[in-house]
């Protein structure tokens, strides 16, 4: 899930979200890799999609990622997502929208990915309401080629319902977590992303 940073504020705003989701997706999957932050650490500091809300966010994350190093990093996603049994932070929709992993909203979220003829890869070990996948999803509506599932309405659908409901909930509890450091600053950019996003798709309604 290596994603080109975006840089450029001149970028055309849809592959500009798309390339966000994208970031997003990288990050909370797994720790980052030396290629990514480095990217990130020379980043400009203009917000890299549409909406002057994002600035300040966004040069948070930068300088988050010149202030922690590779490993103070990977430590950070260790400590806050992994471990064994019960992490410190869920990425999951499931535990947010139910109160326990792989409940009724999962199954509603594999349907609707069948739908949109997506399925999970084989070698993923998480389940598909793991917040990066969803990110994955997100970028797929927006950038993908099949315009018939790859449009605004899919997009909209799709955000609203597995990913406006809990998605900033997660942001929350990441940024008032004591070990976050750089994830706090990401889950400060991440929740104002999707609250830029959540209002776009308000105006479609």
């Amino acid at each position: 899930m290596n994603e080109p940073i975006p840089v450029s504020s001149a970028l055309d705003e849809e592959t500009a979200r798309a390339e966000v989701y994208g970031l997003l997706a990288a990050l909370f999957y797994a720790p980052p890799t030396p290629e990514l932050m480095a990217q990130l650490r020379v980043a400009v500091t203009e917000a890299p999609a549409a909406g002057g809300f994002l600035e300040e966010p966004w040069r948070t994350v930068v300088a988050a990622a010149r202030d922690v190093s590779d490993e103070g990093v990977a430590t950070e996603f260790d400590a806050l997502f992994g471990g064994v049994g019960k992490p410190e932070i869920y990425l999951f929709g499931s535990h947010y929208l139910s109160g326990f992993l792989n409940e009724k909203p999962l199954a509603a979220l594999r349907g609707d990915l069948a739908a949109l003829g997506l399925g999970r890869d084989d070698t993923m070990p998480e389940t598909e309401d793991h917040f990066a996948y969803l990110c994955e999803v997100m970028r797929y509506l927006i950038a993908g080629d099949e315009v018939e599932v790859a449009n605004l309405t899919q997009q909209q659908k799709f955000f609203v319902t597995h990913l406006q409901p809990w998605g900033q909930a997660m942001c929350d509890a990441i940024s008032a977590h004591p070990k976050a450091r750089f994830y706090a600053a990401l889950a400060g950019f991440t929740h104002a992303f999707l609250g830029v996003e959540a209002q776009g798709f308000d105006m479609l309604a």
